[in-house]
């Protein structure tokens, strides 16, 4: 065997291997440094070459390609790599993702289905805590919004002595008189149920006036 052309042979092929692990290399670098900056354009781009070129698919991959489309408000292409990044077998990961996923829906005020991403971020991990706290805010909210709901539906209509009193109170309120306000509703509350129908002024009164009272 000719071991000097081998040995030439083997130095010809492995240039080009060391060559595409620095290409790499230098792309992985690329990316987490665009984000780092906060370039989201750039570093969607940055990203997706690690995809297209190099093939690399990866959950970490997904997430990291969610959160780029997300600060670069891209919500759409956001929600599909968290999605993906949501089938991680990584618990953590995966959490992550869908409490990502939640945010989105969330401002785009799809509250149920926020919600059910929480729920699900806490299911793969109930030690992430930005999630617990997400999910346990918009699930009061949900529950305080649909009591206003129905205390909308059930407020009586105001009698022409409510009207009288609310008026009166307007114009309290008009001299800074916020506790005189105050006692002219639940006075008038006592004497007309009606009044009930102005029961969120009420209670804002009762915040003005035990701020000042502090």
């Amino acid at each position: 065997m000719n071991w000097s052309k081998w040995i030439l042979s083997v130095f010809l092929i492995i240039p080009a291997s060391w060559t595409r692990v620095s290409r790499l290399n230098t792309a992985i670098e690329a990316a987490e440094k665009s984000y780092a900056e906060t370039k989201y354009e750039e570093s969607i781009q940055n990203h997706l070459v690690l995809v297209n070129e190099f093939e690399m698919r990866s959950s970490s991959l997904d997430f990291d390609l969610g959160l780029s489309h997300h600060y670069a408000q891209k919500t759409e292409e956001a929600a599909g790599y968290y999605d993906m990044a949501t089938q991680s077998t990584d618990m953590a990961l995966a959490s992550f993702a869908f409490n990502q996923g939640g945010i989105l829906l969330g401002n785009k005020k799809e509250y149920e289905a926020a919600l059910s991403k929480f729920q699900s971020a806490l299911i793969k991990n109930p030690l992430n805590e930005e999630a617990r706290y997400n999910y346990e805010l918009l699930a009061r909210w949900l529950k305080r919004d649909e009591e206003r709901k129905q205390q909308e539906q059930n407020k009586p209509e105001p009698s022409e002595f409510a009207k009288r009193k609310k008026a009166e109170a307007d114009r309290f309120v008009e001299q800074f008189r916020f506790a005189d306000a105050l006692k002219v509703m639940e006075d008038a509350l006592a004497q007309d149920e009606t009044v009930a129908a102005y029961q969120d002024f009420m209670t804002t009164l009762k915040d003005v006036v035990e701020i000042n009272e502090k």
